[in-house]
C-alpha cells in the first residue's frame, strides 16, 4: 500500500564525518548534468551514495533543489514507485505532481499518461531540479522500467535525473551512450586511488600507517571502500597492526567474510546478538527491535551503534528511524542463517505482529509472507482489501496474493474474488473465471424459508466476514463487468440485475455498482433513457455509502446521458446538485469537485456565455488536479478547446485537443464522443477536409455503413467532411452519399430519443443539402433544428460552423417565427445582422444582410439570382434594394453601387469603366 509515505525515503543522506575530498569525481558529476542521465553503478560497499551526498552538498550542485528517494523492495510495486517518485520530486518542486498523484489512483490510467503529466508540470518549473534514485537494483518490474524508459526520453532540459545501483538498469543505455544523453561512474572511477585510500585511513584508524602498508591495503582491497572499512575497524585497538596487514588478503567474497567475522568477534556478545536478530530488519526503531530481541534497549542501542559508526544510516532528523548499510545487513543475514537457522522464521513473524500492532499492514504482510507465516499473511491480506481496493493498489494485492500458495487462496473465497478484482481492473481477464468459481463453490443458496445461508464447509477460511457475505453479488458483478468488456450488452444486464438481486439492502456499495453497470450496458447499446435511471438509482446509492466522489462521476455519466438527450437544462441542475455536495461549507473540497466544474463548462459553452465557461474551467484548474478525477485533465483541455474555436483561435483549439488525447485515460463509459473525431470536425468545420478524410479512412467510414449509436458522432464527423469538401470543389455529387448517411443517422437518432445527436444532425444535414443546391430542403432541416434547440438555448452546435451556415440562418432570421433564434445565432457567428458602424456620410447604417445585397448589386446578377444565392424570396431582395436606396441617397442600383464604392462599404473594381456593365434593375 503505498500511503501513508515513509518520508525517512525522501531525505537526503547526511554528509559523513571526515569524508575524504574527490574532486575527480565531483567534477565528473558536475559536467554530467548537462546530459538527462547520470548512472552510477558498482557493487555493494563502493561508496555511491557518500559520493552523490558528498557532490549534492558541494558548491556546485549545492544550488540546484534536490529530490531523493532510497528505494527498497517494496518500490517494485509501479503503483508504489511512482507515488515516491512524484512525493520525492514535490520537496523539491512543490508546485508540480499533483495531477500525475491523481492519475495514479485511478485503475485504468497508463503509466505515459501519468509521466506526461508529470513532465508537463515539470517543464512549467523555472528551477533545476536534481533527481536522486538510490538503490535502483531493487526495482525490476518491467513496467516500471518501460516508464522510466519514457521519462528519460522526455525529460525537460532543467531537470537531471541520477540513478545509483548494484546493477545496471534494464533501460536502453546504449542509445543514450550513443547520443550523449548518459555519464556514467563505475567500480574503476569509483574505487578509491592510493592518495584517496590513504587519506581515509588516516582519517578511520587515527593510526600513523606506513605507505607500503596503505599500498598493500589499498591493492587488496583494489579500492573497494566498504572493505578499507572494515579493515580500519578491525585495525582499532590492535598492537600489531603490520601483521594484520601482511596477513589481509583474498578476494572480495573472502574478504567480507573474514573481516566481518573480525568485527562481529570483537563486538560484545549483547551487540552482537542485537545486530544478528535485527538484521531481517529493513528499517529499525527502537519499539520494533525490543520486539524482536525480547529486550528493552532497542532505542539505546541503535544510538550507541550510530555513535560508534557501525554501518548505521540514521533515516529522519530526530535519530528514530534507522538501517543497517546495505552491504552489512546483507552479511549479517547471511550470518544469521548460518548461526540461528531455526530464528529466521520467528524474528520475521515476530516482525509481522509488531507491525499489525502498529496499523501498517503492508510491512505486516511482508514479514508474514517471508516468515512463512501464510496463514496470518493471508488474514492480513484478506482484510486490507478494502483499503487496497479503495486505494486503487491492485499491483500491491497482485504481488502479495501470487506470494500465497494457490491452495491457500482456493480456501479463501474472499482472497480469491479479491484476486478477480486486481485481475479485471488491470484489464486481465484470463484467470477471473477460474478465480470466480473456486469462489462459488463454498456459496450454498439460503433454503426455502431461512433467513441466513448454511454453515460454510469447515475447511474454508474466512477473515472478512462482511466480504464474505457480499461474495454472491460481488461475483455476479464481477462476471456483468467480464460481459461488458467483451461487449456483451445482454449478459451485462443479466449478471448486473442478478448481483442487485443479491445485494443486501445495506450493501449500499454493491448495489450501487450493479445499477452503474446496468447504466453502462443500457447507455452503450443507446438507449439512454433507461440508462439516466439506473445511473440515478447508482449515485443514490454511492451517495447513501458515503462515497460522495464517486457520486461526482456518476453526475457526469448522467449529465452527459442529459445532454445526448438534449437536456440541457437537467444536465446543469445535476453538475449543481453534485457541486453541493463535494464542496461542502465545511470541510475540504472532495474529489470530483474539479470535474463538475469543467462540466458546467461545457454546459455554458454550449450555450455560448464563454466567459463563464471560462471562470469555471479557471476554478477547476485552481482547484487542481488532485480534486479531479483521472479523466479531468482531459475533459478540461476539450471544453476549452471549444472555447478557443468558438473566439476563432482554431490553432489553439487543435492544440489542446492533441494534448487532450495525450493526457486521455479510458474509463468504463462508453467512447461516444473519441478525441480524434473531434478534431477531424474542427478541420473539417475549418476547410482542413482532406485531413478529416483522411481521419475517416483509417477509420474505415462509409457512406454505406449502418448507423451504429457508438460510431455515431464518427459517422456524423465523416459527413460533414464530405460536405466541405464538395462545398470547396463546386461539386455536388459527392455529397449525396452523406445526404443518404445522414437521413439514416436521423431516423436512428430519432427512435433512439437522443435529440442532441438530432440536432447536431440535422445541422450537417442542412449544410450538405445547401452544398447540393436543394435550398428548400436545407432549410427545412435547419428550421427542425432550431425548433429543438431553441428551448434548450443551443448556440455553438449551430454558431461553430461559421460562415457555412450563416447564409441559411440569415433566411430564417429573415422570415420565419424563429426569427429571434436565429438571430441571436447569427450574431453568435460574428457576422451577426447588427448595424455595422456607419462610415462618414452616411448616417444611417446599412444592416449585414444589406451589404450582401449591395455587393451582389455589383455584380451581373439579377434579383432571382441574387434571392437564391441569399436563401431569400425575391420579394425580400426588393425590399433589401429599396432600403439600401434610401440609406445612400440614390434611385437605381449603378447609383447604390458607386455610392458604396465611395464610402468602402463595397471594393472598387479593378477597371473602372466596367461599371456601365452594372444593369440599373
Amino acid at each position: 500500500m503505498v500511503g501513508p509515505l515513509l518520508e525517512t525515503k525522501l531525505h537526503v543522506p547526511r554528509r559523513r564525518r571526515g569524508l575524504v575530498a574527490r574532486p575527480r569525481l565531483l567534477e565528473r558529476l558536475d559536467r554530467g548534468t548537462e546530459a538527462a542521465l547520470t548512472l552510477v553503478s558498482a557493487p555493494a560497499g563502493f561508496g555511491k551514495t557518500t559520493v552523490l551526498t558528498d557532490w549534492l552538498t558541494s558548491v556546485a550542485a549545492g544550488q540546484r533543489p534536490v529530490a531523493w528517494l532510497s528505494l527498497d523492495q517494496r518500490d517494485n510495486d509501479p503503483a508504489v514507485f511512482w507515488t515516491y517518485l512524484v512525493a520525492a520530486l514535490r520537496t523539491a518542486a512543490p508546485g508540480v505532481g499533483a495531477g500525475a498523484l491523481a492519475l495514479l489512483q485511478s485503475p485504468r490510467a497508463s503509466t505515459e499518461a501519468v509521466l506526461a503529466t508529470l513532465v508537463n508540470d515539470l517543464s512549467a518549473s523555472p528551477d533545476d531540479v536534481v533527481l536522486v534514485l538510490d538503490d535502483y537494483h531493487v526495482v525490476d518490474a518491467p513496467e516500471v522500467q518501460d516508464g522510466m524508459s519514457f521519462l528519460v526520453e522526455h525529460l525537460p532540459a532543467q531537470v537531471h535525473l541520477v540513478i545509483a545501483g548494484r546493477a545496471d538498469p534494464a533501460l536502453p543505455l546504449a542509445r543514450w551512450r550513443a547520443r550523449g544523453d548518459l555519464v556514467e561512474l563505475r567500480a574503476a572511477d569509483l574505487r578509491f586511488t592510493a592518495d584517496e585510500a590513504a587519506a581515509y585511513l588516516d582519517v578511520a584508524t587515527g593510526l600513523t600507517l606506513t605507505t607500503a602498508d596503505v599500498a598493500a591495503l589499498e591493492q587488496r582491497t583494489e579500492g573497494w571502500i566498504a572493505a578499507l572499512q572494515l579493515a580500519a575497524l578491525s585495525m582499532q585497538g590492535r598492537d600489531d597492526v603490520a601483521g594484520f596487514i601482511a596477513g589481509f588478503a583474498g578476494d572480495d567474497r573472502y574478504v567480507v567474510d573474514y573481516l566481518v567475522e573480525e568485527v562481529l568477534a570483537r563486538q560484545p556478545e549483547r551487540v552482537r546478538s542485537f545486530l544478528l536478530q535485527t538484521s531481517v530488519l529493513s528499517r529499525l526503531t527502537g519499539p520494533l527491535c525490543d520486539a524482536l530481541t525480547g529486550r528493552n534497549d532497542g532505542k539505546a542501542m541503535l544510538e550507541a551503534l550510530d555513535r560508534a559508526n557501525l554501518f548505521l544510516v540514521p533515516l529522519d532528523g530526530r535519530r528514530r528511524w534507522y538501517r543497517y548499510h546495505h552491504l552489512f545487513a546483507d552479511v549479517l543475514h547471511v550470518r544469521l542463517q548460518d548461526e540461528l537457522p531455526d530464528a529466521v522464521s520467528g524474528l520475521h513473524r515476530q516482525a509481522a505482529e509488531w507491525y499489525e500492532r502498529s496499523g501498517d499492514r503492508a510491512e505486516a504482510v511482508h514479514h508474514a509472507l517471508a516468515g512463512g507465516d501464510v496463514a496470518r499473511a493471508a488474514d492480513l491480506v484478506e482484510l486490507a482489501l478494502p483499503a487496497l481496493q479503495k486505494g486503487r493498489q491492485e499491483a500491491t494485492m497482485r504481488r502479495w496474493l501470487e506470494a500465497l500458495p494457490d491452495e491457500v487462496i482456493r480456501v479463501r473465497p474472499v482472497l480469491g474474488v479479491g484476486h478477480a478484482a486486481a485481475l479485471m481492473v488491470s484489464g486481465r481477464v484470463e484467470g477471473v473465471e477460474a478465480r470466480l468459481r473456486d469462489a462459488e463453490r463454498w456459496l450454498s443458496p439460503t433454503p426455502d424459508g431461512a433467513e441466513e445461508p448454511p454453515a460454510p464447509p469447515t475447511e474454508m477460511v474466512v477473515a472478512d466476514e462482511a466480504g464474505f457475505r457480499r461474495l454472491p453479488s460481488a461475483i455476479a458483478m464481477y462476471r456483468a463487468g467480464q460481459a461488458l468488456l467483451s461487449g456483451d450488452v445482454a449478459g451485462t444486464v443479466a449478471h448486473a440485475r442478478r448481483a442487485l438481486d443479491l445485494a443486501g439492502a445495506e450493501d449500499h456499495l454493491g448495489r450501487g455498482g450493479a445499477a452503474g453497470l446496468l447504466g453502462l450496458a443500457h447507455w452503450a447499446s443507446g438507449d439512454l433513457g433507461t440508462a439516466h435511471r439506473w445511473y440515478s438509482d447508482a449515485a443514490s446509492c454511492l451517495e447513501e455509502a458515503g462515497h460522495v466522489s464517486d457520486v461526482a462521476g456518476c453526475a457526469i455519466a448522467l449529465a452527459d446521458i442529459c445532454l445526448a438527450r438534449a437536456r440541457l437544462g437537467e444536465a446543469r441542475s445535476t453538475y449543481e446538485r453534485a457541486l453541493r455536495l463535494v464542496t461542502p461549507d465545511a470541510g475540504p473540497v472532495l474529489r470530483g469537485a474539479a470535474d463538475v466544474h469543467v462540466g458546467i463548462a461545457g454546459i455554458l459553452t454550449e450555450r455560448g456565455d464563454l466567459d463563464a465557461a471560462r471562470r469555471h474551467l479557471l476554478v477547476s484548474r485552481d482547484l487542481g488536479e488532485h480534486v479531479g478525477l483521472p479523466q479531468n485533465p482531459y475533459r478540461w483541455r476539450v471544453v476549452m478547446a471549444r472555447i478557443r474555436e468558438a473566439e476563432g483561435d482554431v490553432a489553439a483549439a487543435l492544440g489542446l485537443l492533441e494534448e487532450a488525447e495525450r493526457r486521455y485515460v479510458g474509463d468504463y463509459f462508453p467512447e461516444v464522443r473519441p478525441l480524434p473525431a473531434l478534431r477531424a470536425q474542427v478541420l473539417a468545420r475549418r476547410g482542413r477536409w482532406a485531413e478529416a478524410l483522411a481521419w475517416a479512412q483509417e477509420r474505415g467510414l462509409s457512406v454505406d455503413d449502418d448507423p451504429d449509436y457508438l460510431r455515431e458522432f464518427e459517422h456524423l464527423t465523416f459527413a460533414r467532411a464530405l460536405a466541405a469538401r464538395s462545398a470547396a470543389q463546386g461539386d455536388a455529387r459527392p455529397v449525396s452519399g452523406a445526404v443518404h448517411l445522414l437521413a439514416r443517422l436521423l431516423q436512428a437518432a430519432e427512435e433512439g430519443c437522443r435529440t442532441g445527436s438530432v440536432i447536431a444532425v440535422l445541422v450537417v444535414q442542412a449544410l450538405a443539402e445547401q452544398t447540393r443546391g436543394d435550398v428548400p430542403a436545407a432549410l427545412a432541416a435547419l428550421r427542425r433544428a432550431l425548433a429543438l434547440a431553441e428551448p434548450q438555448g443551443y448556440v455553438r452546435v449551430f454558431a461553430d460552423e461559421g460562415a457555412a451556415i450563416g447564409a441559411l440562418l440569415r433566411a430564417v432570421a429573415a422570415e420565419d417565427a424563429a426569427a429571434g433564434y436565429a438571430h441571436r445565432l447569427v450574431a453568435a457567428l460574428g457576422t451577426g445582422e447588427d448595424d455595422v458602424p456607419a462610415p462618414a456620410g452616411l448616417v444611417d447604417p446599412l444592416s449585414a444582410r444589406e451589404l450582401d445585397v449591395l455587393r451582389m448589386l455589383g455584380s451581373d446578377l439579377d434579383g432571382p439570382d441574387i434571392a437564391r444565392r441569399l436563401f431569400v424570396s425575391v420579394n425580400t431582395v426588393r425590399t433589401h434594394t429599396k432600403n439600401i436606396y434610401a440609406k445612400l441617397g440614390v434611385t437605381n442600383r449603378r447609383a447604390a453601387v458607386r455610392r458604396g464604392e465611395d464610402l468602402d462599404l463595397v471594393p472598387r473594381p479593378r477597371d473602372r469603366p466596367d461599371r456601365a456593365a452594372v444593369p440599373d434593375r
